[in-house]
């Protein structure tokens, strides 16, 4: 109880470099103990043989062996936060707690219940922005409010963008002030309740995949999409090193999608309730079918639409989706099955190893019309038309759905022009009854 610390408190943030609250905890004058809490409420939920853990658990034993290095250790907990707060107050003389923000609905509820237990021992928590460029107060309209339509939020982004904003916290400069100590035990996977898959992921080497994504990032086949959302999602890279190769590599498209990745922040953070419901009110009017067999086959990649199906086992075989193949299946799910958006968002949420809450409820609103800058409900892709043109040799469809080179394969579920007739008039009856 004698060793006054300070912690540094990591959540999606798994790295030692160019980190905001880190940066600050070493310069705070007290050693600086690194702490990581596996979370049992979103845990608990999660299906035991989950990649995202295995990813995370992996990351923290590669950060664990460097701190060792280092004299110093990360201590590794599982359970409900607070709690495990509580536990570490009786063990440290700890002066205050750094964190970097975090937007979700539920971390904002979890932050502010250990922000209250630490009050109670006049403890500080002491928060920063981390992961994106803007937060949500730092890109408004002149008369104060939030945008709601990318192209001048995105206009205006580009335009404040400047060096202090991308730079790098030189956390390096200060790691003599880690908390000196033996190597805490770190809990097995299985410890916490989940397997261990034979699994890899991808490098976070993404410079180099840059230029092929400016040219061919809309074809599934090639393989030019740079796989770095699941490094932005647990902060094994930061979101302003991405930013600052973009620029550096003029990669103009890809910046757009960081842009993106700020906007859907942003529009989370200001309504929380799009995780949960239209942004557009109107739309909470559709009377989705909701049939469950044909949910079922849209889940298993067996709808009789190759681009669909074959979108779908990548998915679940891999835990990616290409990003235009995001698109026809969300749009195919919505519109041609007329199943409710959160479905998908939540069997999504469930596969993705790149998974980010507010990017994922932005792309399924976007898909299905509902969202705050939205296709048009009547744009309804054509999955054979979008195979045709993004996938012309079929390469993509043969990879993952390789019964397409046969005759044994599924019937399409659902015939696209019946579909499409049946989806607008659907929409239309809930759309009447009020301004879109």
């Amino acid at each position: 109880m004698n060793d006054e610390i300070t912690i540094c408190w990591l959540r999606r943030d798994l790295r030692l470099e160019d980190h905001a609250a880190l940066h600050a905890a070493l310069k705070s004058g007290y050693p600086v103990l690194l702490l990581f809490i596996f979370d049992k409420a979103i845990l608990d939920p999660l299906p035991k043989a989950d990649r995202r853990v295995v990813f995370i658990h992996r990351s923290l034993h590669q950060m664990q062996l460097r701190l060792e290095q280092k004299g110093t250790s990360m201590l590794i907990k599982y359970g409900l936060p607070e709690g495990v707060f509580e536990e570490i107050l009786k063990t440290y003389n700890v002066k205050a707690v750094y964190t970097n923000h975090d937007y979700e609905p539920y971390a904002k509820q979890r932050d502010s219940k250990v922000a209250a237990c630490l009050h109670k021992k006049n403890v500080p928590l002491i928060t920063f922005k981390d992961q994106v460029i803007f937060e949500s107060a730092e890109i408004l309209k002149s008369d104060g409010k939030p945008y709601t339509v990318f192209t001048p939020y995105s206009k205006q982004w580009k335009a404040k963008l400047n060096e202090f904003y991308i730079k790098a916290y030189p956390t390096e400069k200060y790691f003599k002030n880690l908390y000196a100590c033996e190597p805490y035990p770190m809990p097995s996977i299985q410890e916490i309740g989940f397997e261990d898959l034979d699994i890899s992921f991808p490098d976070v080497n993404f410079a180099e995949k840059l230029a092929s994504y400016e040219l061919r990032r809309d074809y599934p086949a090639d393989d030019a999409t740079s796989y770095i959302g699941l490094h932005l999602r647990f902060g094994t890279i930061s979101i302003r090193e991405a930013a600052r190769t973009a620029l550096a590599n003029h990669a103009e498209k890809w910046l757009s999608e960081l842009i993106w990745r700020d906007f859907y922040m942003m529009i989370l953070d200001h309504f929380p309730q799009v995780q949960q419901h239209a942004f557009k009110p109107a739309y909470d009017r559709i009377q989705w079918r909701n049939n469950e067999q044909e949910f079922e086959a849209w889940c298993q990649g067996k709808t009789g639409y190759p681009i669909v199906d074959a979108g779908m086992r990548q998915l679940n075989e891999t835990g990616f989706m290409h990003n235009r193949v995001r698109m026809v299946v969300a749009s195919f799910l919505t519109k041609h099955l007329l199943i409710d958006w959160r479905w998908g968002e939540a069997y999504f949420a469930e596969k993705l190893l790149d998974y980010e809450l507010a990017s994922n409820v932005g792309g399924w609103q976007w898909a299905c019309g509902s969202g705050n800058d939205a296709a048009p409900f009547f744009r309804v892709f054509n999955p054979a038309l979008q195979a045709k043109k993004f996938d012309p040799k079929n390469l993509y469809i043969y990879k993952w759905a390789p019964q397409y080179k046969t005759e044994k394969h599924d019937l399409p579920i659902v015939d696209h022009a019946f579909a499409r007739d049946r989806m607008l008039r659907v929409y239309k009856a809930a759309l009447n009854e009020a301004p879109v």
